[in-house]
């Protein structure tokens, strides 16, 4: 019996600490990715004002001056989408390093473009440079180009792991101090970049060894994928989901929309190869759409299912977030259904809500395997390229009005799904913190100088961070604390979980952290 009860004290430590190491790199992300959710609403603006059907529909918006405006906005936005791990790199780094975070910064960013050039030259040295298709570009050879240079795509997991690594490397050097003249000069920051710059380089040349067999299984699975009908389709979308981290989802869905594995049509002396090239013939000349279409439904999630997903976070939030959920979420949702741009949304829950994310990879495949069976053949690219493709070529080719309701089917599919799994398993989606609107207040500096002093002093305090709305701190010793002071502070809740407390400060968790950060720096002995 107390072996049993040793046992099950074992497993909860175990998976208290995973939680942690969970909350922990949910939390690191927060800070990069928080933007997201204002740039959609330029993204939102760019897609509405560069679209051709909607430009077809209303002519004014071909007056150049609108044009450009759009094109702007939208290009403007979509360059923070296409470098996410530049800035996740730079981000992480910043936020998990305790003291000098603009130093961690300034170093993640020198070992990023370190990790880019040395991963180019030695693709180059090695004969490893793929050649860009006129179809697809890098897209289908692995490989993809970040600031101009050209490298194996890593997706943001590339860029993740980078700026973990640095922001550990450098808490662990950036102190360090050598005795003697000369060796002086290469103590504590210089220490910092000499080591992160040697293990960017290693991790440059490393990726060229380990990347390209991941690649290569992934491809692997396409041949299973093709051969497997109904189970091969189901894998197929929840592959091209699920990996999009990983930048992998290229390879899942590119073999299929640009190579003979999506099937091939003759017309006359042309042969067209490829499920998008099979497709857009059958439409211009007329022809019956067959089930290449199939490969084509990536797009279907992405016009229908994100505002199923938006739904629910807003649903799900504690109801004085509701408005300001809203107003964040929908605009990314929206953007996924008018220009297939999903990331913006997709890394809001996908690294905070991992079982969310695999349950979202696993209805997208699904609805594919559903509208295989149902014969569904009309486009869905994104909302108004699928009216306009599917009103022209007509009900009787395309079945559409059926893809519209199973469209309708899969919001409310999501929308219950994730709105059950938020609230039984509680999950860290959008909105889940109760904030107040009030705005910013300034922060007193004689109330966070009380606060040091209830933690127990600058001495016991080990970490500062923050999230949206929580102040988060580690502690030396928890007995130093002065538990009756910290309850009477002005916060919306205090949390202790050990050594790790957490105040509910709302909108001004940053401000507080950014003051304490402050006020012990002035502590801390020249």
């Amino acid at each position: 019996m107390d072996a049993a009860v040793h046992l099950g004290e074992k497993r909860d430590k175990f998976m208290q600490k995973l939680l942690q190491k969970l909350e922990l790199f949910s939390q690191s992300l927060l800070a990069p990715l928080s933007y997201l959710t204002a740039a959609g609403l330029f993204l939102v603006a760019g897609a509405l004002l560069t679209s051709a059907p909607l430009r077809q529909l209303c002519p004014v918006l071909n007056w150049l001056p609108i044009r450009l405006t759009g094109q702007v906005l939208y290009n403007g936005m979509m360059v923070l989408i296409n470098n996410l791990s530049v800035l996740l790199c730079v981000g992480i780094a910043a936020v998990r390093t305790r003291s000098e975070r603009q130093e961690a910064a300034l170093l993640a960013l020198m070992a990023y473009l370190i990790f880019l050039t040395v991963n180019h030259t030695a693709l180059d040295m090695l004969g490893q440079l793929a050649e860009a298709d006129g179809l697809t570009g890098l897209a289908a050879t692995g490989q993809t180009t970040i600031l101009g240079i050209q490298v194996m795509d890593t997706g943001v997991a590339g860029g993740i792991l980078l700026g973990f690594v640095v922001a550990r490397i450098f808490e662990r050097t950036c102190e360090k101090r050598f005795s003697g003249m000369i060796a002086q000069l290469y103590s504590g920051l210089r220490w910092s970049f000499l080591c992160i710059a040697a293990f960017a380089v290693v991790y440059g040349l490393g990726v060229c060894f380990v990347w390209p067999p991941i690649q290569a299984g992934i491809r692997s699975v396409t041949g299973w994928i093709a051969a497997s009908d109904n189970a091969g389709v189901f894998l197929y979308g929840f592959l091209e989901r699920l990996l999009i981290p990983t930048g992998l989802h290229h390879l899942i869905y590119m073999p299929f929309q640009f190579t003979a594995l999506g099937g091939s049509l003759t017309v006359g002396s042309i042969t067209y190869t490829g499920a998008y090239a099979v497709t857009m013939a059958e439409y211009s000349y007329s022809l019956p759409l067959t089930d290449n279409m199939i490969w084509m439904y990536t797009g279907f999630t992405k016009t229908f299912g994100y505002l199923g997903i938006a739904a629910a976070f807003v649903f799900t939030a504690k109801k004085e977030n509701r408005r300001r959920t809203a107003a964040a979420v929908f605009p990314l949702a929206v953007t996924a259904s008018l220009a297939s741009i999903t990331e913006p949304i997709d890394f809001l829950f996908c690294f905070v809500s991992p079982v969310l994310w695999v349950v979202h990879a696993a209805i997208t495949g699904s609805f594919m395997v559903l509208l295989k069976v149902l014969h569904v053949h009309a486009f869905t690219s994104n909302l108004l390229g699928s009216l306009v493709f599917n009103l022209s070529a007509g009900a009787e080719q395309t079945g559409y009005p059926l893809l519209y309701l199973l469209g309708i089917a899969e919001i409310l599919v999501y929308f219950i799904v994730f709105s059950v799994l938020i609230r039984v398993m509680d999950l860290p989606t959008p909105g889940r913190v109760p904030e107040k609107a009030a705005a910013e207040q300034e922060i007193d500096p004689a109330g966070i100088q009380r606060l040091i002093t209830a933690l127990g002093g600058p001495e016991n305090i080990r970490e500062v961070d923050n999230c949206f709305t929580r102040l988060r701190v580690t502690v030396q010793d928890t007995a130093l604390l002065d538990t009756s002071a910290l309850l009477a502070m002005p916060h919306k809740g205090l949390v202790q979980e050990g050594q790790r407390l957490q105040l509910v400060c709302g909108l001004q968790a940053a401000q507080v952290r950014r003051a304490v950060d402050q006020q012990l720096s002035l502590c801390t002995p020249a």
